[in-house]
């Protein structure tokens, strides 16, 4: 009895991969990128040694109520630079915007995009690789920054982070990471929609600006439309629910929660709240738990986004 021949066992990457690691050399090599990274990590320093310099202020200020002395290097300035949070939330939305404002109509106008597609692949994994790609550049560079502040507090302070406040910085990087996934989408979305890399690039910075400047102006215009004092209190909560509507506003909200843990609502108390309430930080739970609107929020805005571009890809036509 003869038995069967074994064939040499050849593990090949899944295309899929391909076209990812495709992508991640890409944006690697890319000088905007470069450019845009160098520009965070800048600032992260710079926010960082004005963080160290107000640092022996907030310990002399520190009560039984208020232990989280670590995550004050996230949160706290001299007034020379913003926070290291501020920089995220103003340079993050840039640099998704510079990994996807091209992702597609790049590749069209180039030619490139025909080609890929006459392989034998299926036509989403373009799309969903980029995606993909983007993030995977993103977390490793937030990720990055955030464990080399991490590590320079460490040795500049001489005080480790409790599991608290290390799983809440943790928690910090993957809020950012879903924040910058939106404007990434976002781009991928006028990239699809528009021929020209510039104007897909434009518009992207039109919405991020319009989002946040013009739009918390537009909404203190229309607080100050309603002055009875009768309404003042709805009012109150319209604004709230349409600043919301930012998904500025939504990281801001959701930050401040997670990097100060004395801040225990979003919104403005009643009597009946106040009294009885035992001052004091919040455990991590109730801060996640406070935030999962905000969180939801976000997801929601980035899969809608990611729907849409993914919807208008499948129907692209991609000849030339």
């Amino acid at each position: 009895m003869e038995l069967p021949i074994r064939k040499a066992d050849k593990s090949y990457p899944h295309s899929f991969w391909v076209l990812v690691q495709k992508e991640v050399s890409d944006h690697i090599l890319s000088w905007r990128v470069n450019i845009l990274v160098i520009l965070l990590a800048l600032t992260c320093f710079g926010s960082l040694y004005t963080a160290l310099s107000g640092i022996r202020d907030a310990a002399e200020s520190i009560d039984a109520n208020d232990t989280f002395l670590f995550l004050k290097l996230f949160t706290i300035s001299d007034g020379t630079l913003p926070p290291f949070f501020v920089f995220v939330s103003f340079i993050g939305p840039l640099l998704g915007i510079a990994l996807g404002f091209d992702a597609i109509n790049s590749e069209y106008s180039k030619g490139t995009l025909s080609r890929v597609v006459s392989q034998p692949i299926p036509r989403d994994y373009i799309i969903n690789a980029k995606f993909v790609a983007a993030i995977l550049v993103i977390s490793a560079l937030l990720f990055s920054l955030g464990f080399l502040v991490l590590a320079l507090g460490i040795l500049m302070i001489g005080i480790p982070p409790t599991p608290d406040e290390f799983l809440r910085v943790i928690s910090f990087l993957v809020l950012s990471v879903c924040y910058i996934a939106f404007w990434v989408n976002l781009s991928i979305l006028f990239s699809i929609r528009f021929k020209q890399a510039a104007t897909s690039a434009l518009s992207s910075i039109a919405v991020w600006l319009f989002f946040s400047i013009f739009y918390s102006m537009i909404v203190n215009l229309i607080s100050k439309a309603s002055e009875s004092q009768d309404a003042r209190d709805q009012s109150t909560t319209l604004i709230e629910n349409l600043m919301r509507i930012s998904p500025s506003q939504l990281f801001s909200e959701a930050t401040t929660i997670l990097l100060t843990p004395s801040v225990r609502t979003l919104g403005p108390l009643t009597m009946e709240q106040v009294v009885g309430a035992i001052p004091g930080a919040l455990p991590l739970s109730q801060s996640l738990l406070l935030i999962t609107p905000q969180l939801i929020a976000l997801i929601a805005a980035t899969l809608i986004c990611f729907g849409i571009s993914y919807a208008l890809f499948m129907r692209k036509e991609i000849r030339n």
